[in-house]
């Protein structure tokens, strides 16, 4: 049986969904601010839906691989549940999200992704950290440790 893994995008955008064939996490709900969504998500759960709370060991298999991809400042900690939740039923289940930082490191992780209303993205991508100022690149930071100027995400390459 293939299972949905469901992002808040879901519920956001109002997407036809199999309520027993689809699977979210509990922090979804922190997501869904209009009437709208919310009533969507709770019409999912009556007529079927599953909200399982994600294992810690996924959860640390994704930071590992986020981290890895660079794509760690951009996932909130619902993206890295949704992450989780998929890898955990991986060989069973397609991921529905249009959130691109979270199907980069869907990618790398090797689980199926359907984008709900975006385009799905073509490349994995590393990412890297340029200083604005003098130019020079990082793995990660904010501020550079060089010239103190602001940092700015640009693509390191494709894999």
């Amino acid at each position: 049986m293939v299972y949905y893994i469901a992002d808040s995008a879901v519920f956001i955008m109002g997407k036809d969904i199999d309520p027993p064939q689809t699977i979210t996490v509990d922090s979804v709900v922190d997501e869904l601010i209009s009437k709208e969504a919310s009533m969507c998500f709770d019409l999912a759960r009556e007529a079927g839906l599953k909200v399982e709370v994600p294992d810690v060991i996924h959860r640390d298999d994704v930071l590992k691989i986020a981290i890895k991809s660079r794509d760690c400042d951009e996932l909130s900690s619902t993206d890295i549940d949704i992450l989780a939740k998929a890898l955990e039923y991986k060989d069973d289940s397609t991921l529905l999200t249009d959130d691109y930082a979270v199907q980069n490191v869907a990618k790398m992780m090797g689980i199926r992704v359907m984008p709900v209303v975006q385009k799905k993205i073509r490349d994995v991508i590393l990412w890297e950290k340029q200083c604005t100022g003098c130019r020079k690149n990082f793995d990660s930071g904010d501020v550079c440790p060089i010239c103190g100027s602001p940092m700015k995400k640009r693509r390191k390459r494709k894999i």
